[in-house]
């Protein structure tokens, strides 16, 4: 084993961290599959696709995560799940609604993956309060804008009421 002790004051074992900023404005193509979802969104429904092996994949997808294999039948979903995964969030993020919110993955009734979205209609202001408002396998249904925008942003969450 060898020392390094000569070595020269130039060198540097402190890490180093350079910030940018990036501002993108770009055109993306959606394709006939996210592009039929979301035109879904803008009737009031959620759409998934099947795979070869019977799993309804929501968001739809073109392909199988799992097998690459091109996926088939369109199948509509529930308005209606469980959350599987969930954060409330407390700090800006550029592009992002002003903080607090709450993000939820939610398995659908009908489908086999989560669909993320924001959950609203929620006091945030106390932080345990609000993680145990959006716990994992809480109830929510889907609720859709009443003028559509054509995105993503044309759907969210709400709790369903506890008896």
């Amino acid at each position: 084993m060898t020392s390094n002790k000569n070595a020269s004051a130039n060198d540097s074992s402190a890490e180093r961290f350079y910030e940018q900023t990036w501002d993108l404005q770009y055109k993306h193509a959606l394709g006939r599959t996210v592009s039929r979802f979301l035109d879904g969104l803008a009737e009031g429904k959620i759409w998934g696709r099947r795979t070869t092996d019977g799993r309804v994949l929501v968001p739809a997808r073109s392909y199988d995560d799992l097998t690459h294999e091109e996926t088939g039948e369109w199948v509509e979903v529930a308005n209606n799940g469980v959350i599987e995964m969930s954060t409330v969030v407390y700090e800006a993020f550029n592009g992002l609604p002003k903080p607090p919110y709450a993000l939820a993955y939610v398995m659908l009734e009908g489908a086999d993956t989560a669909l993320v979205g924001y959950v609203k209609g929620l006091d945030l202001s106390v932080q345990s309060v609000a993680i145990e408002a959006v716990k994992i396998g809480r109830h929510v249904h889907v609720c859709f804008a009443k003028t559509p925008t054509g995105t993503a942003a044309d759907y969210w969450f709400e709790l369903e009421a506890t008896s």
